[in-house]
């Protein structure tokens, strides 16, 4: 079965640093572009970034960009979200998404507290 799992979230402080990694399995993982999706408590879900399968393009959020960096290897089957310079409105539950099928798949998330 297709398996997407988030790891690497936290409390951290603002101004901090944290890296989310997603861990793929039961797919070609680099023929697909791949997605990460946060959602702040009591807000709606939204596209943070995205990666092509190969790696070499990559897409960004306003609301991230200069400050979050998404990668992959995919030798690793893995995808990654590098997050710098975090702000209190940062936090949310993190998602990593392939970009497969209908609606994509998805994985169960990991939460990322920024708070003093």
């Amino acid at each position: 079965q297709v398996q997407l799992v988030e790891s690497g979230g936290g409390l951290v402080q603002p101004g901090g640093s944290l890296t989310l990694s997603c861990a793929a399995s039961g797919f070609t993982f680099r023929l697909y572009a791949s997605r990460w999706y946060r959602q702040p408590p009591g807000k709606e879900r939204e596209l943070v970034a995205t990666i092509s399968s190969a790696g070499s393009s990559t897409v960004y959020a306003d609301s991230v960009k200069g400050r979050f960096i998404i990668s992959r290897d995919n030798a690793k089957n893995t995808v990654y979200l590098q997050m710098n310079s975090l702000k209190p409105e940062d936090t949310a539950v993190y998602y990593c998404m392939a970009v497969i099928g209908l609606n994509g798949s998805w994985g169960q998330g990991t939460r990322v507290t920024v708070s003093a």
